[in-house]
């Protein structure tokens, strides 16, 4: 299935989620919990050398130079290299007779750690994370013993060194494991798969794939279709395939196609919130005409003697859900509006009068505020024509400046304090924008 929305992370944005994670990941190593380490093992003309090593600290463990890089048909590969960390502890060895103890310092030193991420989606289509290899090397260990007897703590040095490169080595996995278990695959369920808008309507962010690793990118392609709230129907019209611009400037880019916002007309007209009634006590104080039979009696002369000096409503809705078009110049639609004009009787029953056709070109404008895609629409020229009259007929053209009024000075303002409330972008929690640049490609 094509998706209605991509999402692009560049190695700029990768680098970004990398010196975060990365400074957990130091975190939880430098956490890091060392048990009492004890043994025995033969030295010729000696014996048998008993040895133990107690409060065990790991005071701090450094990763300063990694990177992160994204591998085709893998995933994620983050390689460490030049860590170093330090331990220090108490030491105590027996030979026969002979006892000794005292401290220690180690030092662990060109430790090279390589991850590899494997990217996948849920049956809910949120995205997944696991570690699918890890291995750890050190490749120099130094221990630094004070005591009585030097030749003694000479003898299992080795033996030191080795158990602990063997420890760490093993440890180190054990904890980027269970970091990307219980922390980055947490967070990347914060993900929203749907995103409910307002009373009518929500957005299906839901992964139509698995996230895909290019050369220097991580790509992402999202159902991106609003739905009604009340009644989810099929959509019946098809997203077409979306190409990303080659440009790897940004951190992140969103593309959101033709397909994504024509599916909100659809929902919204699917569950019927594109239908707008207007009353006299809705005209603004500043336009000089009132809703009733009185002031359209001058353009539909049989008013007058239908139904005199009775109030009027006027019922705009979109017969189908208006289609946007995107090009390179931005976004234009044009919406087809019907307008069922009704006499309000006494008994406050309605009375129809008569149904125009009301289409127009319009623009949008869109931007991106606080993580919303917000916009406005502005209608350029109109052409209105009738379609039913109950009044007999009349001259349309004459009522064309009342009716742009209408539709400029009333409709078009509600519809663009709704549209400035804008719809959510796919954000994992946290994050936050800036720096945003919109631009428009066929």
């Amino acid at each position: 299935t094509n998706p209605g929305f991509v999402v692009r992370i560049t190695q700029a944005g990768l680098d970004y989620a990398h010196r975060q994670g990365v400074a957990f990941l130091e975190k939880e190593l430098a956490q890091l919990k060392l048990q009492d380490i004890s043994g025995d093992f033969p030295v010729r003309h000696v014996g048998k050398v008993h040895y133990e090593l107690s409060s065990l600290d790991l005071r701090s463990f450094h990763l300063p130079y990694s990177r992160i890089s994204p591998i085709p048909n893998v995933g994620l590969q983050v390689s460490i290299s030049n860590a170093f960390a330090e331990v220090d502890g108490n030491w105590r060895v027996k030979i026969h007779f002979i006892r000794d103890h005292g401290s220690f310092d180690l030092k662990v030193e060109n430790v090279y750690i390589k991850i590899d991420l494997k990217l996948g989606s849920d049956a809910s289509g949120k995205p997944t994370i696991d570690t699918s290899d890890c291995s750890t090397r050190i490749s120099k260990v130094r221990v630094h013993f004070s005591g009585k007897f030097g030749w003694l703590y000479n003898l299992f040095y080795s033996v030191v060194e080795s158990r602990f490169r063997r420890i760490l080595e093993s440890k180190v996995c054990e904890i980027v494991a269970r970091s990307v278990h219980s922390e980055l695959q947490p967070y990347l369920q914060t993900l929203p798969v749907t995103a409910r808008i307002d009373a009518k309507a929500g957005i299906d962010y839901s992964l139509v794939a698995p996230p895909m690793a290019a050369a220097q990118s991580l790509d992402a392609g999202l159902k991106g279709e609003f739905f009604s709230l009340a009644h989810r129907t099929a959509v019946p019209f098809p997203p077409l395939a979306l190409a990303f611009p080659p440009d790897h400037d940004r951190m992140v880019y969103f593309g959101a196609s033709s397909y994504f916002f024509n599916t909100a007309a659809f929902a919204y007209h699917a569950a019927g919130a594109l239908v707008f009634d207007i009353t006299d006590s809705m005209i603004p104080k500043e336009v000089e005409f009132h809703l009733n039979t009185t002031t359209f009696s001058a353009f539909v002369p049989q008013l007058e003697k239908m139904y005199p000096e009775m109030p009027m409503k006027l019922r705009l809705y979109a017969p189908s859900a208006p289609f946007l078009n995107i090009g390179p110049e931005g976004l234009s639609l044009k919406p087809v509006v019907d307008i069922q004009a009704y006499a309000i009787l006494p008994n406050s029953s309605l009375a129809s009068l008569f149904l125009l056709s009301l289409t127009g070109n319009v623009s949008a404008v869109i931007d991106v505020k606080s993580g919303h895609i917000v916009g406005s629409l502005k209608v350029g020229r109109m052409r209105l024509s009738l379609k039913q009259s109950d009044v007999g007929t009349f001259q349309v053209r004459t009522l064309q400046s009342i009716m742009n009024i209408v539709a400029s000075s009333i409709l078009l303002p509600r519809l663009n304090e709704r549209l400035g409330q804008g719809f959510p972008l796919p954000l994992p929690d946290r994050i936050q924008l800036s720096n945003i640049l919109l631009r428009f490609h066929q």
